[in-house]
């Protein structure tokens, strides 16, 4: 069997879909953190080599990423 034979349109279409809306989730929350601080994070973690916010933003993006793909899974 011919492994092509067994992918459905549909889920190729799905798949595009929960992607587009996963990182338009993750962009929205970004743009949502950086409106909730007082400061920049990009300026901090960019000039400023901050490494323990990079740390923190990348563990917030972690954790968001799997709350998001455990909706889209369970929904």
């Amino acid at each position: 069997m011919n492994p092509f034979e067994t992918i459905i349109f549909a889920e190729i279409v799905a798949t595009i879909f929960y992607t587009a809306l996963g990182v338009g989730l993750l962009i929205v929350s970004w743009i949502v953190i950086e409106w909730l601080t007082p400061f920049s994070l990009r300026r901090e973690v960019e000039e400023e080599q901050n490494m323990a916010i990079a740390v923190l933003m990348g563990s917030l993006f972690l954790a968001i990423s799997i709350l998001i793909a455990a909706v889209i899974v369970s929904g």
